[in-house]
């Protein structure tokens, strides 16, 4: 097992094992929460975020938008369902257009 403390990014990403010097050190400078058990033992150090650092990725970030969705039918069934994007032609338009676009020489 590895000696000292772990040290996580303030996503919760494990990024180093540090010393208990260096722990005193960033919890004086304000940069690390310390993370105790019950007993006082040290458990873990996160970084705080910065005002400059960006927002952690989401799942939803990674999958993108659902077109598709779970129903709950008033037998009791439940389905799979396709998301509504428009009303009957008005997408076909924008869908051929997308196409026409598609197979334009340059």
């Amino acid at each position: 097992m590895p000696k000292g403390i772990p040290l996580y990014t303030s996503d919760g990403e494990l990024c180093d094992w540090i010393s208990e010097q260096r722990m005193t050190r960033l919890n004086r400078l304000g940069l690390i929460r310390v993370v105790r058990h019950k007993k006082g033992h040290v458990a873990r150090c996160i970084f705080h975020r910065r005002p400059d650092e960006p927002k952690p990725m989401k799942p939803a970030d990674y999958l993108g938008t659902r077109y598709s969705y779970r129903e709950h039918l008033e037998s009791g069934n439940i389905v799979w369902a396709m998301k509504q994007i428009g009303r009957g032609d008005e997408v076909r338009s924008l869908f051929l257009l997308a196409v026409s676009d598609c197979l334009a020489n340059p």
